[in-house]
């Protein structure tokens, strides 16, 4: 079976000397040693003023709506994981989606303003795949509207906006680091801001509003382990050379596609550096799609419909806006396997089975 991705694990006796540590502290969870190095090597890494690690990547979401006071509405992408949307009506915002660009599939930034009401609060964007925004008119838009910026940055750890991590834009920018991710700790998620105050409410945001016996707010729990850190901590080294992985498989679908009768998203300018966490193409209908899927399975290989569907047609959204762009691509796009130890050989037989299915459908 050949899945989509397949999670990195470390070599099994590194992640357990990590865990001897463990055994001798007894310390487990409550900002650990291991989360305290795990999360100031991510800083080095990422070139960040503030990040704290956190144990999942939906949380994070929710912490920086709560900590910025976001109720209204908020401007979003309907291309996303669920979680983007989920979050805001968990928290009790509006989704007011705007549509996507038909090149890189992230939010469209000229869509935003006209958008813009008196209860428009902030900006929610997702790094697609990986790929910036427009972060430079995002900003300016948010500046002349006095908004906030969120990016939700899922997949776009390793990956640089001229010269810079592109986790470092917004006023808060999230990540996840689920077990599928090109940097994962199992599960966990980091919050990241160049803000003094706003790091600090929502570091107390997520261990219950308080340190010890000192009380600050309210607050919920966050807080990461010691086992998940410890992973981590195992896994960041290899960042790059995974990355490097990853490029050298798209690389290879890129010569062996047949892209007459595919497409692909297009990386933002101004992308210095992409750490490649997806590889999605985008099919000529749905049911030329829906062949593919079935002629990849029966060979036992699994793609996924990523993201799928779009956003604001999701059954529990209540009179969201149309996006058609969205729209369209959300029925067309599939994401191919893509990990760092997919055989050369199963990346070519990925690529004639799609292109056979292609090539039947056309006849």
């Amino acid at each position: 079976m050949i899945n989509v991705t397949k999670s990195y694990l470390p070599d099994l006796a590194e992640y357990t000397r990590l865990l001897e540590g463990v055994w001798e502290r007894v310390h487990l969870t409550n900002n650990g040693p291991l989360v305290r190095q795990l999360e100031a090597d991510m800083q080095a890494y990422l070139g960040t003023r503030h990040l704290q690690y956190c144990t999942n990547g939906t949380i994070v979401l929710q912490l920086a709506l709560k900590a910025l006071n976001i109720t209204k509405e908020v401007i979003t992408t309907p291309f996303s994981y669920c979680a983007t949307t989920n979050v805001l009506l968990w928290e009790g915002c509006t989704p007011v989606f705007a549509d996507i660009r038909a090149d890189d599939f992230c939010i469209d930034a000229d869509l935003i303003e006209p958008l813009i009401t008196k209860n428009t609060e902030a900006i929610l964007a997702t790094h697609v795949y990986g790929n910036a925004c427009r972060v430079e008119q995002i900003e300016a838009i948010a500046r002349k509207h006095n908004l906030k910026v969120i990016y939700d940055g899922a997949h776009a750890f390793g990956a640089e906006y001229k010269g810079k991590a592109v986790l470092n834009y917004g006023d808060v920018s999230t990540c996840s680091f689920h077990a599928t991710k090109v940097f994962h700790t199992v599960e966990g998620g980091c919050l990241i801001t160049p803000d003094d105050a706003l790091a600090a409410k929502m570091q107390h945001y997520g261990t219950f509003g308080h340190h010890g016996d000192e009380y600050y707010s309210m607050g919920i729990n966050a807080k990461a382990s010691e086992f998940h850190a410890a992973m981590g901590l195992c896994v960041l080294p290899k960042v790059d050379a995974l990355i490097a992985a990853r490029k050298a498989i798209s690389e290879q679908y890129n010569r062996l596609l047949d892209f007459t009768r595919i497409s692909r998203p297009v990386l933002s300018p101004g992308m210095t550096r992409y750490n490649y966490a997806y590889y999605p193409v985008v099919l000529a209908s749905e049911q030329v799609l829906l062949n593919v899927v079935e002629a990849l399975t029966a060979e036992g290989i699994v793609p996924r419909r990523y993201f799928y569907p779009s956003l604001n047609t999701l059954p529990f959204v209540k009179n969201a806006q149309p996006c058609p762009v969205s729209e369209d691509i959300a029925v067309r796009v599939l994401s191919l396997p893509l990990y760092p130890s997919l055989a050369a050989e199963d990346v070519d037989r990925i690529c004639q089975v799609v292109n056979e299915a292609i090539l039947a459908e056309a006849v």
